[in-house]
């Protein structure tokens, strides 16, 4: 199917968009789970998940408006995923987290697949979207290790 380089544009900006929304669900997740765990715990969570996961969601929400900007399209205004509710406790919102991280890699790696970067992209995007997949990389696998430590 042809397309033309603005549609180009505006289906990578709104596949950037998606993974960026999952990355501030995550934010919000580990948010909520910090609020839930012992103080060693939180301080683990937080070096190891939430601030690299921050890091993360504000480096998409930048790529997503230079890139914008770039090819005079309609910036976005991500706004912050609700809670969800407590009783899901600290595990449930660390799986959320994890859960939102690994459908915003698989969403950025498709992009990346899809060729469309190169296509109607930049250089800079392209080095941007590596640089998020790389940023998300080992979170699953601190989640599971900090999982191992917390109460089931």
């Amino acid at each position: 199917m042809a397309y033309t380089a603005a549609e180009g544009r505006q289906q990578l900006l709104d596949a950037l968009a998606s993974a960026t929304e999952q990355l501030g669900a995550a934010v919000t997740a580990l948010g909520e789970a910090y609020e839930q765990l012992d103080e060693h715990s939180g301080d683990v969570l937080e070096r190891r998940l939430f601030r690299p996961a921050q890091l993360a969601y504000g480096r998409a929400r930048r790529a997503h408006g230079a890139f914008a900007a770039r090819h005079g399209a309609s910036g976005r205004t991500f706004t912050v995923a609700p809670p969800g509710l407590p009783s899901a406790g600290a595990r449930g919102f660390v799986e959320q987290a994890v859960e939102a991280i690994r459908s915003a890699d698989a969403t950025l790696a498709e992009l990346q697949d899809s060729m469309l970067p190169v296509e109607v992209g930049d250089a800079q995007l392209r080095a941007e979207l590596a640089e998020l997949r790389g940023l998300l990389d080992e979170l699953p696998r601190h989640a599971r290790e900090l999982l191992r430590s917390v109460g089931r």
